[in-house]
C-alpha cells in the first residue's frame, strides 16, 4: 500500500514530469536543468508594485487576484516580446503604467479617475479584454 502524502498536485520523485524534458539533436528525452525550470516558474508571474502603485491600488480599491495578475502578467510578456519600455495597459476599467524591463507596476487609475488624465513618458498600450 502507498503511505505517501500527496498535498497541492505534487508528484513523487519517481514520476517524470513531461514538461520537465525536452529532446535532444538525435530526438532523445533528456531532462531539462534545474535553473532553466526554476527560471520558467519565476517568470511565470514575477509582478512588482511600486510604493506609490499600491498606494493606488489601496486607496481607488482596485483588487488584484490571481487571474487579472496572469492577464497582466501576460500583457506584460505581449510588451516585452514588442520590444517596449514603458507601456500602458488597459484592463478591466484600470489603467496600468507599467515599466517592461522591470516588470513594475509604476501606477494604477481606475475608470473612475481617469478622466481628463494624460499618461506621458510610455512607448506603447496594450488593450486586454
Amino acid at each position: 500500500m502507498d503511505q505517501r502524502i500527496y498535498m497541492n498536485h505534487i508528484q513523487p520523485l519517481h514520476q517524470i514530469n513531461k514538461s520537465s524534458q525536452q529532446k535532444n539533436k538525435t530526438g532523445e528525452q533528456t531532462a531539462i536543468p534545474f535553473k532553466d525550470i526554476l527560471k520558467q516558474q519565476h517568470e511565470a508571474i514575477s509582478i512588482n508594485f511600486s510604493k506609490h502603485a499600491e498606494k493606488r491600488l489601496a486607496s481607488r480599491n482596485i483588487k488584484l487576484d490571481t487571474v487579472r495578475l496572469e492577464r497582466l502578467n501576460r500583457a506584460i510578456n505581449q510588451a516585452a516580446a514588442k520590444g517596449a519600455k514603458e507601456s500602458l495597459v488597459l484592463m478591466d476599467d484600470v489603467a496600468y503604467v507599467v515599466s517592461v524591463k522591470n516588470r513594475m507596476v509604476i501606477t494604477a487609475v481606475d475608470d473612475g479617475s481617469m478622466e481628463d488624465n494624460v499618461f506621458t513618458n510610455i512607448d506603447s498600450a496594450v488593450i486586454v479584454r
